[in-house]
């Protein structure tokens, strides 16, 4: 019986850890990568809505929701980090490559704001 709760408990470790979501992370080196057309997910005040981004190769955008919110903003590095700076909100991002899916995730700093985190896939 002690052997089977360790069994559980290390896979349902493995199966919730957090390396599960950084495996497919790509380290972004100039902000031209991030440059295109992205379409995805963002939480709003009344939960989840469809966004589209289009990114310049100087790390600039403009997001919309198809309620007809509006963002604009720029993506920057800063110590090797991905951060952006938009008319809303600041924070950090995220590049990742997996199944051939490229996302692109957006988190603001400040949880408490109206909106959260948004995950982008790159339109090919």
């Amino acid at each position: 019986m002690r052997h089977s709760s360790l069994a559980l408990l290390l896979a349902t470790a493995f199966a919730l850890s957090p390396l599960h979501g950084v495996a497919g992370e790509k380290k972004v080196v100039d902000v031209k990568e991030l440059a295109g057309s992205w379409r995805g997910w963002v939480t709003a005040e009344s939960g989840q809505e469809r966004a589209t981004m289009n990114v310049q190769p100087d790390g600039s955008y403009k997001a919309s929701t198809v309620s007809g919110s509006t963002a604009d903003g720029k993506f920057y590095l800063k110590d090797g980090k991905l951060l952006y700076r938009s008319s809303r909100t600041t924070g950090t991002a995220r590049l990742s490559e997996e199944g051939g899916k490229t996302t692109l995730t957006v988190t603001p700093e400040d949880p408490n704001y109206r909106t959260g985190k948004a995950e982008y896939e790159r339109v090919k």
